[in-house]
């Protein structure tokens, strides 16, 4: 209790956490702003299929993009390590293959991913129109795939430098344009849900194009030169890729989750899915927000570990922690009493609101559960310890899918039942993994 005291009490720390925490809620928070916006203008057409539509195409892409989610978190850090011993030629050619792994990678999906799309779509079975509009909505998306993944690395590097006002211009510029364009696009010209794929691949690109510029500005701040030759040789890529395949697999698994969550509500009707995706609407809200702070204690853990100072390391838990947990309990009252005016702001199709109303209180108990793993995340991200995170994710997954399988005869109470199963699970085996880490003085080894 001492040291949380102390850490709770320390100025300077509470500084550093709001310093980092405060920009990046606010930029987060313009990431699920675009998809309720999404879903309150597209849900305001006459057809509940179009609302789906956007829903099936939206998680498949977000599938994809939130897949390589590790160009963001391996390089951030990687980063705040770097800036941590204030490397500087470390930093630029961590910024470089970043840079050049988001480009590869999109060239690679946007080769593969068209033709797997059908068979995508048949695992979910949709109707005739929910499939076409689903196809349009995700052919559009991919346009601005290059430009997401490099916004990542960009928001990555950034963030691992202790700067949070980047990623936040970065993302509030990109967002609001999506917003702008969105209600522009569908209600304006009429362009439907054509019109909200093309806000957002606009949107994408004025995002990357600004973070290269502020990226450009940061990095001179710190001297030293980047060794280019180094980039042809695999052994200065093997940290990033070992910790980027980590993260891949652990993602990969938890987008595995929102599939099956999308594919299931699919089959239970274009009410049910449309009515999920405006619940997961309200998670996306919650994480995007908690994810602020997880973000800030990336940094700073990343930043102290660089540093080898167990004292800053122990403080920015705690304080990340405290204020992590009134968050969760602050967004659990809102989707308990204010749960109805979230789910009818963004539709007024009666099937879709009954159904929402109905699981509000899944949605209301969600944040209790999740915000350990956002929080315990953040400081696998900074001590780059990939390898528990992903072996963390698979374990939850292998338990819940059989517990997925057992509830399904409760319909869509069930595939909720079993998602807040899979959340408190992932929440406390890396729960586990840090308690063990810690017991063997794993964060920060003894100098020998």
């Amino acid at each position: 209790m001492n040291s949380l005291r102390d850490a709770w009490q320390h100025a300077p720390t509470q500084r550093q956490v709001w310093a980092l925490a405060g920009p990046m809620i606010l930029s987060n928070l313009s990431v699920p702003l675009v998809s309720l916006v999404d879903s309150a203008v597209v849900g305001h057409l006459p057809h509940a299929h179009q609302l789906g539509a956007v829903a099936v195409g939206g998680s498949l892409y977000s599938l994809l993009v939130w897949t390589f989610g590790f160009l963001r978190m391996g390089t951030t850090g990687f980063a705040a390590q770097a800036c941590g011993r204030g490397d500087g030629a470390a930093l630029r050619g961590l910024l470089a293959q970043g840079l050049l792994l988001a480009g590869g990678l999109a060239l690679l999906c946007s080769l593969l991913v068209v033709p797997l799309l059908p068979v995508l779509l048949a695992l979910m079975q949709p109707g005739a129109e929910l499939d076409a509009l689903a196809r349009d909505y995700l052919h559009i998306r991919l346009f601005g795939l290059p430009a997401a993944l490099a916004s990542y690395a960009l928001i990555g590097w950034l963030l691992g430098t202790q700067n949070a006002r980047a990623p936040l211009l970065i993302l509030l510029t990109a967002n609001l344009l999506n917003v702008a364009l969105d209600l522009w696009f569908v209600l304006g010209l009429d362009w439907g849900v054509a019109g909200a794929a093309w806000a957002s691949v606009l949107a994408e690109w004025s995002g990357a194009l600004l973070g290269l510029v502020l990226a450009r500005r940061r990095i001179g701040e710190y001297a030293g030169c980047a060794h280019w030759p180094a980039l042809r040789r695999w052994a200065s890529w093997r940290p990033l890729l070992a910790v980027n395949r980590d993260i891949f697999l652990r993602t990969l698994a938890l987008q595995s989750v929102f599939l099956l969550i999308t594919v299931q509500g699919t089959r239970l009707g274009d009410a049910t899915v449309a009515a999920n995706a405006l619940l997961l609407n309200g998670l996306l809200l919650t994480a995007h927000a908690l994810d602020g702070l997880a973000h800030a204690l990336e940094a700073l853990c990343g930043h102290a570990l660089g540093a080898r100072d167990r004292l800053a390391l122990r403080r920015s838990l705690w304080v990340a922690g405290i204020w992590s947990l009134l968050a969760s309990l602050g967004f659990a009252a809102l989707f308990l009493f204010a749960g109805q005016w979230f789910i009818n702001l963004q539709t007024d199709i009666a099937a879709v609101r009954t159904i929402a109303h109905a699981h509000l209180a899944y949605l209301a108990v969600l944040p209790l559960l999740a915000v350990w793993s956002y929080l315990l995340d953040g400081l696998f991200i900074g001590a780059t310890r990939a390898r528990e995170m992903r072996d963390a994710m698979l374990l939850a997954f292998a338990l819940g899918l059989p517990l997925a399988w057992w509830l399904q005869g409760l319909g869509n109470a069930g595939l909720w039942l079993a998602f807040l199963a899979f959340m408190a699970l992932r929440s406390l085996i890396l729960a586990a993994s840090a308690w063990r880490i810690a017991r063997r003085g794993g964060w920060i080894p003894a100098d020998r």
